[in-house]
């Protein structure tokens, strides 16, 4: 049963109930409705803050990717609403706020919601190149020899790029929001796993962009490192969740074997970075 509320989740099915699937079930016990939401610190998490989220972009009110963290973007959408709507505007979401927001939502049609049509908008606004792009790369679990190289990589064809070695998968999200990245990748190593690449997903919103990324270094990989064969996979993972770009973890399995072949490694992820600064989202099938 905790296996299949971790898939669920986006969680990695571990079946043990560590700190972050302790924090999802937590957070998946909140209705929307079931309290006062608003702008505070520590930014208050949960479904319910989700199911707002979803909400208002469902309705026209841009607050950001759909992450389940009541933050500034959700907290200037929501006064938006509230003033659209006749509303006290206060920022707070209680009884009569959700009663407004669910009366809209049912005369509301059932597309991608604002939040995905802006990400695509900014993805596609101009043509870019690698030497356009704001690169955040991060490391977990011994892989710094790796992200070194890419790092490396990327500066010799001019990206301008940001290094975190951070252990703590939030402090590099907030590492690259802070940089204000174009797109962020970290690598971890997952001994005895299979290698696969992570983008953000949850039932509310997908990042389309952190998608076709990951399909593309993957795709590049099939081809420099072919023994290697990364899955696709959409996650919520923390790194992923709290990143406000597109971006890709990408979960290797022992470290040893990844460094014997970074510089193929490195070759295939600057193939799909450029491939991908060009031609931001996956063409349609």
């Amino acid at each position: 049963m905790l296996r299949d509320f971790q898939r669920v989740r986006g969680l990695r099915d571990t079946g043990s109930c560590d700190e972050e699937t302790w924090r999802a079930i937590v957070e998946a016990s909140w209705r929307l409705g079931d309290r006062l939401l608003m702008l505070v610190a520590p930014n208050l998490r949960g479904d319910d803050v989700s199911e707002l989220q979803a909400t208002l972009a469902q309705i026209g009110f841009d607050c950001g990717r759909v992450d389940g963290i009541f933050g500034p973007a959700t907290s200037r959408a929501l006064e938006d609403f509230q003033h659209n709507s006749g509303l006290y505007v206060d920022g707070v979401c209680g009884a009569g706020t959700v009663r407004a927001l669910q009366v809209l939502a049912r005369q509301t049609g059932s597309g991608p919601g604002v939040t995905a049509v802006r990400e695509l908008e900014s993805l596609t606004a101009t043509a870019r190149t690698l030497a356009d792009l704001r690169v955040v790369v991060g490391q977990f679990g011994g892989l710094s020899a790796l992200s070194r190289q890419l790092v490396q990589a990327l500066r010799q064809r001019s990206a301008t790029v940001l290094a975190t070695d951070e252990p703590d998968p939030p402090a590099q999200a907030a590492a690259a929001n802070r940089f204000a990245a174009t797109v962020y990748v970290g690598f971890e190593s997952d001994p005895g796993g299979p290698p696969t690449l992570h983008y953000y997903a949850v039932p509310q919103f997908e990042s389309a962009g952190g998608r076709a990324l990951a399909r593309r270094i993957a795709e590049c990989c099939d081809v420099a490192v072919p023994d290697l064969r990364p899955e696709v996979q959409g996650m919520r993972l923390p790194v992923l969740r709290e990143t406000r770009m597109p971006a890709v973890l990408f979960t290797l399995g022992d470290v040893q074997p990844a460094l014997d072949r970074s510089g193929s490694l490195v070759g295939a992820m600057i193939d799909a970075l450029e491939d991908w600064a060009g031609k931001p989202l996956l063409s349609p099938d």
